[in-house]
């Protein structure tokens, strides 16, 4: 469904990303792993056209993605790390903002609810506005929104940034739930390890701006990466490191 290959990204004379290649199959579920700073949000943006590469290209079942980015913008949601919805709209208009455009808005409305209950919001919260809405609540109106047009791929950027166990583990169990039914090809980023093995298919850990490992998620506690076995348990390592290695 989507590759990328030698992608390179740097900020003035900081090397940001430099070759990553990556494949994710059709209805898989790949999670990003990696300390802050590692790119994994600049990866993010460079698939979804917000940044530029420097180098390497991105693929789309095959083809370039520079060629059908309309069709890709198309056919992909999005839940943001703080749900980025806009305080200015209710929920309902929140969840239905990319479908008004393109039918009537009874029908906008219909769908909304029908993705609120989706995620476990009954249709009282539809008039409601952001503000009224606690951080989980948030969280699950932008779930909502991000499936509002049935995506075929979707994108979520640490989606439980802030919540408490319970409520993460709520949105966490929403996605995997999701991503079965629906069949949509998902991409993570998160650092959190309860949402990597509740929700990954394939995980890759990035490091210095390259792909250090990548595997199945049953396979990553048995991975003998130093790297990645201190990241999973949440160990302390040196600023400075070796050389990244080759990966499985």
């Amino acid at each position: 469904m989507l590759s990328v290959r030698g992608l390179s990204k740097a900020f003035g004379a900081k090397r940001v990303l430099d070759g990553v290649d990556l494949d994710l199959a059709s209805g898989e579920s790949l999670v990003v792993i990696g300390g802050s700073g590692t790119g994994k949000s600049v990866l993010l943006r460079c698939i979804l056209g917000l940044e530029t590469p420097d180098a390497g290209q991105i693929l789309w079942q095959g083809a370039a993605l520079a060629g059908q980015r309309a069709a890709f913008m198309d056919g992909f949601g999005m839940l943001f790390q703080n749900a980025a919805l806009f305080d200015s709209l209710p929920v309902w208009r929140n969840v239905a903002f990319r479908l008004l455009d393109r039918m009537p808005r009874p029908r906008a409305h219909e769908i909304a609810i029908e993705k609120l209950a989706r995620v476990g919001l009954g249709p009282e919260v539809a008039d409601l506005y952001p503000a009224e809405l606690s951080g989980g609540m948030r969280k699950r109106v932008g779930l909502a929104r991000a499936i509002a047009a049935d995506p075929r791929v979707i994108f979520f950027d640490e989606p439980t940034t802030g919540l408490d166990p319970i409520r993460a583990a709520t949105i966490n169990d929403l996605i995997r739930g999701i991503v079965d039914e629906t069949g949509a090809t998902a991409i993570t980023i998160t650092h959190d390890m309860s949402s990597v093995r509740a929700i990954a298919d394939r995980v890759a850990l990035l490091d210095q701006g390259r792909v250090r490992w990548q595997g199945g998620v049953a396979q990553m506690d048995q991975a003998q990466d130093d790297y990645l076995r201190d990241f999973i348990a949440g160990r302390a390592r040196p600023m400075a490191r070796g050389p990244v290695s080759a990966g499985m």
